[in-house]
């Protein structure tokens, strides 16, 4: 697939779009907003979904009274439903120096970008509001969150200009992103994350701890994945990193040991943090990743009816 370097909109591909189109991106925790929407939020409104009685006080509502059960007990109860909200998510994309590595149709910063534009464009879609943040040892750009579907533009616009540069200093981006976004919402942390684990998961606990829901695309390319060099090879450094002149095939085993590790830690941490990961190769296609993503998270979204006063 060619890619147009000069053009913004080239993260928005058209036959990945089409193919995902009718899948929704849905909250799996409680979120926080102000219109109506798809997703469930912590204040009670006057939605379709009935959650629990609690006594009538002076003042409530009558048109919420339950006659059915004042006819049963008695005594006046009313209704309360679970208010749905629009979702508020933050597209926090990874363009550091690192990013720039590919040798298939996308490197990683632009498959990364994809993946980005791609989720939100389905999300302004749902009138949802979608921000950006790019960053490499500093946060580069910021895109507040807005729910119109022309500000697709100004996502794509933020992660064109925010070209691969320097190394990535994830614990003060996450921080940086805690304390930004502070309305409970959707965070989505696309990376290669070719970092220290441990400043990574405390960053990433930071944003557990604001209760956000958090989804995580670890992106690699498939050389990083697969090693598959052999005679003498130099390897340019990336991210401050010296060049090194060697045989590769002394390094593999060591290299992909450490690779299993690293990724087993990755993977657990999130699990512990009930954050939804999932590890990406540049060499997969994106709309498949995404349709067996999103469907993953339909199925796994349950809604708990809680009921506590009397029926």
């Amino acid at each position: 697939m060619a890619v147009k370097e000069d053009d913004p909109r080239r993260f928005l591909h058209p036959a990945t779009i089409a193919k995902i189109s009718r899948l929704d991106v849905r909250a799996q925790k409680v979120v926080e907003g102000f219109i109506s929407g798809m997703h469930k939020s912590p204040l009670f409104g006057h939605s379709i979904e009935f959650v629990q009685h609690r006594e009538y006080t002076s003042g409530d509502d009558i048109r919420h009274l339950d006659w059915k059960v004042w006819s049963k007990t008695d005594r006046y109860y009313i209704k309360q439903y679970e208010a749905e909200t629009n979702l508020r998510c933050t597209m926090v994309v990874d363009v550091s120096e690192s990013m720039h590595y590919g040798r298939g149709a996308l490197n990683k910063y632009n498959y990364a970008c994809t993946i980005a534009a791609c989720l939100a464009h389905l999300l302004l879609r749902q009138q949802d509001a979608v921000g950006t943040v790019t960053f490499d040892s500093d946060v580069r750009q910021i895109v507040p969150a807005r729910s119109p579907q022309t500000h697709i533009d100004a996502i794509c616009n933020a992660m064109h200009v925010s070209k691969p540069r320097e190394k990535t200093d994830i614990e003060r981006i996450l921080r940086r992103v805690t304390e930004t976004v502070a309305q409970r919402g959707m965070i989505v942390l696309i990376s290669d994350f070719l970092v220290d684990r441990e400043p990574l998961l405390r960053g990433l606990e930071m944003l557990c701890q604001r209760r956000h829901d958090i989804l995580v695309f670890h992106v690699l390319d498939d050389d990083e994945m697969v090693f598959p060099f052999s005679g003498t090879t130099r390897f340019e450094g990336m991210e401050e990193l010296p060049q090194l002149l060697c045989d590769p095939r002394a390094l593999r085993d060591g290299y992909m040991e450490a690779l299993e590790e690293y990724l087993v830690e990755v993977r657990r941490g999130c699990t512990r943090l009930g954050i939804d990961y999932q590890l990406v190769r540049t060499g997969d296609y994106l709309d498949a990743v995404l349709t067996k993503f999103l469907h993953h998270r339909m199925a796994a979204r349950t809604t708990t009816v809680r009921n506590r006063g009397p029926v």
